[in-house]
């Protein structure tokens, strides 16, 4: 075996001694190259090539453009008071669950509630926020009496989409609350300072780090999310995605909607280095292991502790109202209109809607044990492995997760549309889109979960006698089993509410529930798109809860809880 300057295995040497491995590798940079180098390359060139020469003709009519202009904007403003006030509502529930000695029931009651957005379709909350304050709203209209009102604008967007995406934080930040040493909040107190002072100058410091990455993490959530402005925004904001969807599919102007998605890529990798080379190098210590208090620290009067659980009630009970008024919606004949009972809505789900909830069903289990596999095992190489382009590797899996959905589906589009490659109509286009837009949600996991593992329990392996395959098999994957099945339940949840990079995708043959609930609230069936929301809410939480009780069983002290995992 040939041995490099340190005495160690060369590359070359470890991979023929290695078959396995090098296979994995090999097959690995296969799957990154075509699902993912490949499309952004054919969006790039389809915005800067035209008829063979190179142009920016395509770009400088978007720049040019006043209206595109007013609509990149607006996405950048629409995606900061989302990521202000999300972050906001989020660290008010976290502080809440963590600060405020709430009963166990009460903040299991929260936590639920808070899923409910994360588990259903993104524009979920967009419906339910026309059934309360549109033309005909519960709320606008039967109790205010309000006639003529408008529902479409910034505020509805706003309001929805940090309704959807605020428990993003929540998660994000409860944990960070809960680890901080009640020491150092209690020595600060000791010394005459007062609660609010040590919540401003020790508490709040050491929450930084979360909260800039939770603001993050809205940000370009809201930054990626379309179906929500086409909904609620309307004429009155346009805001960058909805303006490329209506490009492709209205207009039919491929490179116009490539241009518009290439300006949106802009902000999306801004947001993306500034996670991964900002927020993810500032590290607060606030686990000593001396001595560390256990008890949370009561750093709350009774006045602010009213404050906070009266705010987070509110929240809740809102978000609770939204998907009851859901459910009621399905269960009547026209909301607003005839409030008469039927199940007619749920029939028409099951009969000229099975063939969509077949599609989308089929497409989840197939792309959910892919994806949880490609996290796993890119998790393990990149994480336990040295070997030429490591790093790289890394960071191009993380790719399509970085980038808003928009843009990840109009280069599929493009990629995939015509010879010699066509994979649009196909079953498998829509599988590879799931499997490496949120795949690396198992590989961060994975990475996560293999860092807190000695690797002298491998090394003792391989000291034994035990080849490569055999200590991953027999060590390695059984340790990280809590990650596959994570990935598993972020893979399902997303398989079965996606609809950003999706939509661009479907086809006559292979089609999504999200795309048909859209499909219905543009054709005004608000009836069947409010059945078809809660048919997926409640799958979706039969398999997680399936998933939850397999981690449960899994999970080993000092493992992370299930919430945790399900967040990243």
């Amino acid at each position: 075996m040939v041995a490099s300057a340190t005495g160690r295995p060369g590359f070359g040497a470890r991979l023929r001694a290695e078959p396995a491995f090098a296979v994995s590798l090999t097959l690995l940079w296969l799957l990154l190259a075509f699902f993912i180098l490949y499309p952004i390359a054919a969006l790039v060139a389809r915005v800067f090539v035209d008829q063979g020469q190179f142009s920016f003709a395509a770009i400088a009519k978007v720049l040019t453009d006043r209206n595109q202009l007013a609509a990149f904007r607006n996405s950048l403003w629409l995606g900061t008071l989302v990521g202000v006030g999300g972050t906001v509502l989020g660290f008010a529930f976290a502080f809440a669950a963590t600060r405020c000695r709430l009963a166990p029931a009460v903040v299991r009651a929260i936590d639920v509630a808070v899923l409910l957005p994360l588990v259903s379709p993104p524009f979920t909350t967009a419906i339910g926020y026309i059934f309360s304050f549109g033309a005909r709203g519960l709320i606008t209209y039967d109790l205010l009496g309000i006639r003529n009102v408008s529902v479409y604008g910034l505020t509805s967007t706003m309001t929805a989409e940090t309704l959807t995406y605020f428990p993003i934080a929540y998660l994000t930040l409860r944990p960070m609350l809960a680890a901080i040493d009640s020491n150092i909040e209690g020595m600060a107190l000791s010394l005459g300072a007062s609660r609010w002072r040590v919540f401003r100058t020790v508490t709040l410091p050491l929450c930084t780090p979360g909260l800039a990455n939770a603001f993050l993490l809205l940000f370009a959530a809201s930054l990626a999310d379309f179906a929500t402005p086409l909904i609620l925004a309307g004429n009155q904001f346009p805001v960058l995605p909805t303006q490329a969807y209506l490009q492709i599919t209205g207009l039919y102007d491929l490179s116009g909607g490539a241009a518009l998605s290439l300006v949106l890529l802009v902000p999306a990798l801004v947001v993306f280095i500034a996670q991964r080379f900002w927020v993810g190098r500032r590290f607060y210590v606030t686990v000593t292991g001396k001595g560390a208090g256990q008890a949370p620290f009561d750093s709350v009067s009774p006045a602010a502790r009213a404050a906070l659980v009266a705010v987070c009630v509110a929240v809740t009970l809102f978000i609770v109202y939204l998907y009851a008024l859901l459910v009621y919606a399905s269960l009547v004949r026209a909301f607003g209109a005839n409030d008469t009972l039927t199940l007619e809505h749920y029939r028409a789900v099951f009969t000229e809607g099975l063939r969509v909830l077949f599609d989308t069903l089929v497409i989840a289990a197939l792309a959910t044990p892919l994806g949880g596999l490609y996290g796993v095992v890119m998790g393990y190489l990149v994480t336990r492995r040295r070997f030429l382009g490591r790093t790289a590797m890394e960071i191009v899996s993380m790719i399509h997760y970085a980038l808003p959905g928009t843009i990840v589906g109009i280069a599929y589009l493009i990629a995939f549309n015509d010879p010699p490659i066509v994979l649009t109509g196909t079953a498998l286009i829509l599988v590879a889109c799931f499997v490496f837009r949120y795949g690396p949600t198992g590989i961060r996991t994975t990475m996560a979960l293999l860092q807190q593992i000695d690797p002298s329990l491998e090394e003792a392996s391989h000291s034994l006698g035990a080849g490569t395959g055999t200590t991953f098999r027999r060590i390695t994957l059984p340790l990280v089993l809590p990650a596959f099945f994570a990935a598993l339940g972020v893979m399902f949840i997303r398989s079965m509410t996606a609809i950003s990079a999706t939509i661009f995708l479907v086809s006559i043959s292979w089609t999504l529930v999200t795309v048909r609930i859209l499909e219905n609230m543009t054709e005004l069936r608000l009836g069947m798109a409010a059945a078809f929301s809660v048919v997926v809410v409640i799958i979706v939480f039969i398999v997680i809860g399936a998933i939850g009780q397999v981690l449960r069983r899994l999970r080993t002290p000092g493992s992370k809880p299930v919430t945790g995992l399900l967040a990243t």
